[in-house]
């Protein structure tokens, strides 16, 4: 039997729906990041970075792009003949087939895989936060203390506190209690769901709560090993950290890739972030344009302007276009004569020429005013904006519009425009 010391399985299931329509269509791991990226590969980055060489990927909503990104893990060099990356979706069984219904119950659906490596210890990891860190760090304290779950936390502010999972520790930083979501937080230390289990405690604790409905590591697990007396302690991690589960958060870190200094830097040779890139050429870029402050990827064409944005890999900006703290992904293009203030442009979506986004005073949303807020504007993958419109903020559009759906030739801020495609 193959023996590994530690193995990661990665949680990559995840919708993501507070990132409307950018996850209509794909899972929010596979969402695109910082230009020639995507969520996934910053955890994957992180592991082959900290010598773990085991990664399971749990998928579930939408795992198309999320498969043929991964592949067999070249880019991580996780394609291994012993252990590698390997993608784990919910697969028909003899008995009751069933869909990942909790964090740790698509980990209990894996048990066999798990098994397979006799591992010493599991670490569980989330697909979709942006950072680094070292987990060979943290399974040094894990071992150090004797324990038997180690939970990665976070120091947040006080106020913040009520939002997350709260750890209370002693002075050794063992886990002498934890709070979901307290009202009156007895502490700062904010969990970010990253977990090193002895792979015995963990085995165990999955198997006693296997008939738990929605079985959760906040909610089951944690808690389980907590009444058995299992030692837990808590790892304090200071690096930049990102939960880009939000339209809002996702523009703002993609926005502080763009610092003079950024406090997350893409580029450092030590810690190397690593991606699936297609043989593109250069960027291209002509007499008249101009860029300031932004990143653009590879086999882009820039006729017009571009301040302070994220550009993805082969995007076509048309001339006398001027593109302003924008995120603009993979594929898409833009026509001639277009202004952009503070929009998310999806995959291959298409602009027509003359159209404005971000265009007026700031409205609430009318369908989902918590996820289309913060005045940007978001166009969904592969829609269509025909020319001459203007569409205002705190808007979203996805599918492909004509200009029939404008009255006036206007998408006034805080509409939502969605037409269902035909195609698939």
């Amino acid at each position: 039997m193959v023996k590994k010391e530690m193995i990661a399985m990665l949680l990559a299931g995840g919708q993501g729906s507070r990132l409307g329509v950018l996850t209509s269509k794909v899972a929010k791991p596979a969402v695109a990041f910082g230009g020639k990226y995507r969520i996934i590969d910053f955890p994957l980055s992180n592991c082959i970075n900290s010598g773990v060489d085991t990664v399971g990927v749990l998928t579930q909503y939408q795992p198309l792009r999320l498969n043929s990104h991964i592949g067999i893990g070249i880019p991580w060099d996780l394609d291994r003949n012993i252990g590698g990356v390997t993608v784990l979706p919910p697969y028909e069984k003899i008995e009751n087939s069933e869909w990942y219904t909790g964090t740790a119950n698509a980990i209990y659906q894996n048990l066999d895989y798990m098994e397979s490596y006799n591992p010493d210890y599991v670490l569980i990891l989330s697909g979709d936060h942006i950072y680094k860190m070292d987990y060979e760090v943290m399974l040094d304290f894990h071992k150090a203390n004797k324990s038997e779950v180690t939970i990665a936390v976070m120091p947040v502010p006080m106020e913040e506190a009520k939002r997350f999972g709260i750890m209370i520790t002693d002075e050794d930083r063992r886990i002498i209690d934890f709070e979901e979501k307290p009202a009156n937080p007895r502490s700062n230390l904010a969990s970010m769901g990253i977990y090193i289990f002895n792979w015995k405690t963990l085995k165990e604790a999955l198997i006693s709560n296997a008939d738990q409905p929605g079985l959760d590591f906040g909610k089951h697990i944690i808690p389980y090993c907590h009444k058995m007396d299992k030692p837990m302690y808590a790892y304090e991690f200071n690096g930049y950290w990102k939960d880009v589960g939000t339209l809002t958060s996702y523009w703002q870190a993609n926005m502080e890739l763009i610092d003079i200094v950024p406090e997350f830097n893409l580029y450092e040779e030590y810690w190397k972030i690593y991606t699936k890139s297609e043989a593109l050429p250069p960027q291209y870029l002509s007499a008249d344009s101009q860029i300031e402050r932004s990143i653009l990827g590879e086999g882009t064409d820039i006729f017009g302007r571009v301040y302070s944005s994220v550009i993805g890999c082969d995007v076509v900006i048309g001339e006398n276009s001027e593109v302003h703290d924008s995120i603009i992904m993979n594929g898409a293009v833009i026509g001639k004569n277009c202004i952009l203030n503070k929009a998310i442009v999806a995959e291959n979506a298409v602009i027509g020429d003359n159209v404005v986004l971000g265009d007026g005073e700031d409205r609430e949303n009318e369908t989902d005013p918590h996820i289309y807020c913060g005045g940007l504007v978001t166009i969904g993958e592969k829609s269509v904006i025909p020319g001459n419109v203007r569409i205002g903020k705190n808007c979203c559009v996805s599918g492909e519009t004509v200009t029939g759906d404008y009255p006036d030739n206007r998408l006034e801020s805080g509409k939502t425009l969605i037409k269902e495609s035909d195609g698939i």
